[in-house]
């Protein structure tokens, strides 16, 4: 076979290296770029520049690539361009281009946001892109989320910008902390942030987003801020809600406004210190037209089955009631999924657990109701760890097929 004109070689490690530093170059700020490209210079020719040397003898650098490619009619290495360059002002004494931890340190700079440690806009579009695809191609649910900073402008006028800096540093801790292994945080502008969650349907969505909330505000306590500091958040799901990036960035920010707007906030459900993996979202769970069955109790106090799990927030003794303030005990309904109580009253029987809230649980029981005023219980949840809890019974109504719906409190 003969070779043709449009015929390539494969480039060596060297070109791909440069390539790479090009592009990693581009997505730095001048001083960033100056600082490094003075030490790559450094290095590979034993040369010190000043940042503003350096930038420019870069830029003649892509500039002679161009013209060579230009007159040769095909593309010229960056490499040929780079040693024609030096060796034409008699700089190039030492062929080492860079050391391995000063690329590490390059690649973490160009993909990262400096003062946070999460990853940057710019990872953010690439990640995006790339985990829509892959939703798209599966057939699973992809949720995208938007979380602003609430009055962080009021916090840097009242308390200066490094405690700004602060509670910024420590909504970034608080996601990475939250979030499962498989998720995707970032951080795309000034008081900003953004999350991916593969495989993910809104509720679980909305109650990760509620739970970042109240874990944040938990941890900013110690800090004695009396700005009213939070998280705001808005979540866009595809492919219930849209299948193209700009759509679902479009309403997830739209939704985050509604929330600010609204002066209202959003319920909060038991923070956890991590994020354990969410099972396969189940199927639509049926409209139920029962009462709610849960009631704030006294203080939730519970003792984990393991150590290293996190434990339910108490609930204040005195806190507003169900009707007066209805978001605070927003129940989330875990009809269809295998979630369940172990009674353990002697007879390790088993109830469904129907709806969890920040002040109880709803339990399903086959026959009679016989079950104490108080009583312990360990709960099995798709969204929790097993827990072990003790439970006030509320109330309790008789369904149809012999069934009865029990509604119980956390108690101490």
């Amino acid at each position: 076979m003969q070779p043709t004109e449009d015929f390539q070689p494969q480039p060596s490690a060297e070109d791909s290296f440069l390539e790479l530093l090009v592009e990693t170059l581009d997505g730095l700020d001048e001083s960033s770029r100056g600082q490094f490209l003075r030490q790559f210079f450094h290095t590979l020719a034993q040369v010190d520049l000043t940042s503003e040397q350096s930038i420019e003898t870069w830029a003649q650098i892509l500039q002679r690539r161009n013209q060579f490619s230009d007159s040769l009619g095909k593309k010229v290495s960056l490499k040929t361009a780079l040693v024609d360059v030096l060796s034409s002002a008699r700089t190039l004494r030492l062929p080492i281009l860079i050391e391995y931890d000063d690329l590490k340190k390059l690649q973490i700079n160009a993909a990262t946001d400096a003062l946070t440690g999460l990853q940057n806009r710019r990872l953010f579009d690439e990640y995006f892109d790339k985990e829509l695809n892959r939703a798209k191609r599966y057939g699973h649910q992809l949720a995208i989320v938007i979380l602003d900073l609430h009055k962080l402008k009021e916090v840097n006028d009242r308390y200066g910008h490094l405690q700004g800096d602060q509670v910024l540093q420590m909504a970034a801790a608080t996601l990475r902390r939250t979030l499962r292994a498989s998720d995707f945080a970032f951080r795309i502008g000034g008081d900003e942030f953004a999350v991916l969650l593969p495989q993910t349907d809104p509720e679980q969505a909305l109650t990760l987003c509620r739970r970042v909330r109240s874990q944040y505000e938990s941890e900013l306590e110690p800090l004695a801020i009396d700005v009213g500091v939070t998280l705001d958040f808005g979540v866009a799901v595809h492919p219930q809600e849209g299948d193209q990036k700009s759509v679902l960035m479009g309403l997830a920010d739209k939704k985050l406004y509604e929330l600010k707007a609204s002066g209202r906030e959003p319920s909060r459900v038991v923070p956890l210190e991590s994020h354990p993996p969410r099972e396969t979202p189940p199927a639509a769970p049926p409209q139920r037209t029962t009462p709610p069955a849960t009631q704030p109790g006294p203080t939730v106090v519970s003792n984990v089955v393991s150590n290293a799990v996190p434990h339910f927030v108490p609930v204040p003794a005195s806190g507003p009631s169900l009707r007066s303030d209805h978001r605070k005990w927003e129940r989330v309904s875990l009809a269809g999924t295998k979630a369940h109580a172990v009674l353990a009253d002697g007879s390790q029987k088993t109830a469904k657990v129907i709806d969890l809230s920040y002040g109880g649980v709803a339990l399903l029981l086959e026959g009679a109701d016989d079950l104490p005023a108080q009583f312990n219980a360990v709960l099995h949840v798709p969204i929790l760890p097993p827990v072990r809890v003790v439970l006030h019974k509320v109330h309790s109504s008789r369904l149809e097929g012999g069934r009865v719906r029990v509604g119980c409190s956390f108690v101490s």
